[in-house]
């Protein structure tokens, strides 16, 4: 447990030096974000040993993470229809998230959000935190602890919108990946689908 605490701390303090609005316009968030979640993949992977015997790269779980992945940006786009509705500071706070693109090669996000940033950020959250949370304690406890920590990580942004929507998004994989460990592949597959696409083919 002390060295999944040390990596949760680390996440939280890389998240926090790229989403603040007091570090962030210092670094290059895209680098930084994927080293950062390369970093955690690998810790995982060096503290955690064998998580990817859960992977099963079959039709029905390539076919599960691209269904996933379309009903997440359905529902973030209904979300960001109503937030909108409901609050004046709502759209602000997406197109600031959006900033965060600006100047990027749109082909360089693509790869680094299917092949590294997506996949890693499972490895480490579901792979290895919700895992382990799960073992120590109950499937329950570690589907809850887990969202939360991935939605608290995002705090230092002060920006609700992304801290909402990362809530939202690890209930549904930590969700997914609690009643079917066995579709890890499938959880992997719809973060990477869905990162490029609501941030680089069909913005919000």
């Amino acid at each position: 447990m002390k060295r999944l605490a040390f990596t949760i701390v680390l996440a939280a303090v890389l998240w926090t030096v790229m989403f603040s609005p007091w570090t962030a316009p210092y670094i290059n968030f895209w680098w930084m974000m994927t080293a950062s979640a390369t970093i955690l993949a690998v810790l995982s992977t060096l503290f955690n040993k064998g998580w990817w015997r859960q992977l099963r790269w079959s039709p029905s779980n390539i076919l599960l993470g691209v269904v996933i992945a379309a009903v997440l940006w359905g529902i973030f786009w209904t979300g960001d229809k109503v937030s909108s509705w409901l609050f004046d500071f709502a759209r602000p706070q997406v197109n600031a998230i959006y900033g965060m693109k600006e100047g990027e090669s749109p082909w360089l996000l693509s790869v680094f959000m299917l092949f590294l940033i997506g996949p890693a950020e499972e490895i480490f959250w579901r792979g290895y935190v919700q895992r382990t949370l799960s073992g120590r304690f109950s499937r329950n406890a570690g589907f809850v602890i887990t969202t939360l920590l991935y939605a608290a990580v995002h705090a230092g942004s002060c920006n609700f919108m992304l801290v909402m929507a990362a809530l939202v998004a690890g209930v549904v994989w930590g969700g997914l990946y609690r009643l079917f460990p066995e579709r890890f592949s499938a959880v992997i597959i719809s973060h990477a689908l869905w990162d490029a696409a609501v941030f680089v083919w069909f913005p919000i």
